[in-house]
């Protein structure tokens, strides 16, 4: 089966942790380098770590059908899960650390799992704030979709 390939950058953002935060996500056709779509949302009280997951989540949402992904993300939260092996670890565990404490953002985590088994993914980690220009840009919509109180 011939599957799109598609680049993925995500990131999320919290103006205080716990606070207001917002999430984001840049996809690109890989054959043509074109921008499919951007995305981003907010919520009023949420984390940094649930709005780095939330942003991978939604943008796999978002794919019109099976893809193979390349995720970039300035979070090793998000990448070291996949990469290193913690999800099997916490499945075989029922959702609890190495330390045998509760995996947090569980709820996240089943979602992303579930959505990754649907397409090919690669994940990769990206250093943030370093002038990577999809990172950058998803750093920018995330923070402007982070909910503002107006009094």
């Amino acid at each position: 089966m011939n599957l799109p390939h598609l680049i993925v950058y995500t990131d999320g953002a919290c103006s205080g942790n716990p606070g207001p935060g917002g999430w984001a996500a840049v996809i690109i056709d890989d054959g043509t380098g074109a921008v499919v779509k951007e995305i981003c949302g907010g919520e009023a009280a949420t984390t940094n770590q649930r709005m780095e997951l939330l942003a991978a989540i939604e943008a796999l949402r978002a794919l019109s059908g099976r893809s193979r992904v390349r995720l970039h993300s300035d979070s090793a939260y998000l990448v070291n899960a996949f990469v290193r092996s913690w999800i099997p670890r916490w499945l075989k565990n029922g959702w609890r650390t190495a330390a045998n404490k509760p995996v947090q953002n569980q709820d996240l985590w089943k979602d992303l799992v579930a959505l990754a088994g649907i397409h090919q993914v690669e994940w990769i980690k990206v250093k943030g704030h370093s002038n990577d220009f999809y990172n950058d840009r998803c750093d920018e919509l995330a923070r402007r979709a982070i909910p503002r109180g107006d009094g």
